[in-house]
């Protein structure tokens, strides 16, 4: 259904096409980060249920294969596959000229103000996702992180930025540029996107524990907010990647010596 629904004010829309603009939207979340949000919501479930958080340990970038050339392999067609839904919303985006990439910032147009709010979100999210992580160790609601276990090979920093940018890629394009066009156009208000995008974020972050839902929520409000303010969803890929690559990167060379995930 390539360009099913044009860029007109809710109103606009009849109540078939409204319809299925809502099934679109839930069959995209369905493939993609809503998917995983309720899969994180049942892990942290059977987490609860084994015993308390603050014994447990999460692993975010997990060896899957013993054999070095199959763990690579593995790892590659992980954040292909994974990218994937990201294609699709930018293909259902795309109307006769309107590229979708214009359409929700994703582009280089701006490359040195996108890099400098970028960097600058990234340096707030460090810092309140070190004192998020803190306080949710302390309060027993926030399982031991292990942002990188993947063994040490040539590859190993290169996965890892890869896997930071899927995920950068992967959650600003779909939760913030994708799903707030989509909102708006069935006439959301710009605090019920926001706070709805939020909730998405923290959602897929649960299996983690409470403490990490309760971060990605207020990034996901901060995000949201940068978004409407400047339309585009590039900084945000930016900041995330950044944060992303501190964390797995930053855990894979130093995490041992400072005792993070621990």
């Amino acid at each position: 259904m390539r360009a099913a629904y044009p860029s007109v004010p809710a109103e606009s829309l009849d109540p078939r096409a409204r319809k299925m603009l809502v099934f679109e939207v839930l069959i995209v979340l369905g493939l993609s980060l809503g998917r995983s949000g309720v899969y994180a919501v049942v892990e942290l479930l059977e987490k609860a249920a084994q015993g308390p958080l603050a014994g447990q340990t999460t692993t975010l970038n997990p060896v899957l294969d013993e054999n070095p050339w199959f763990d690579l392999t593995y790892q590659l067609l992980g954040i292909f596959f994974s990218l994937l839904p990201v294609a699709l919303v930018l293909y259902l985006l795309t109307e006769p000229g309107k590229s979708a990439f214009r359409r929700i910032g994703f582009t280089f147009e701006k490359p040195l103000r996108d890099f400098l709010l970028g960097a600058l979100l990234a340096a707030v999210i460090c810092l309140g996702t070190l004192g998020v992580y803190a306080g949710g160790r302390a309060l027993g609601i926030t399982t031991a992180l292990v942002p990188a276990a993947l063994d040490t090979y040539w590859w190993t920093l290169p996965v890892l930025i890869l896997s930071a940018m899927r995920h950068a890629v992967l959650e600003e394009v779909i939760v913030v540029g994708y799903l707030f066009l989509r909102l708006r156009q069935l006439g959301w208000g710009t605090p019920a996107i926001i706070l709805t995008s939020a909730l998405i974020r923290a959602s897929y972050h649960l299996y983690q524990g409470i403490g990490p839902g309760i971060g990605n929520f207020l990034m996901g409000l901060i995000f949201g907010y940068v978004y409407v303010r400047t339309r585009r969803v590039m900084p945000l890929v930016i900041a995330h990647a950044l944060v992303d690559m501190i964390g797995f990167v930053g855990f894979a060379l130093f995490g041992p010596a400072i005792g993070i995930g621990n």
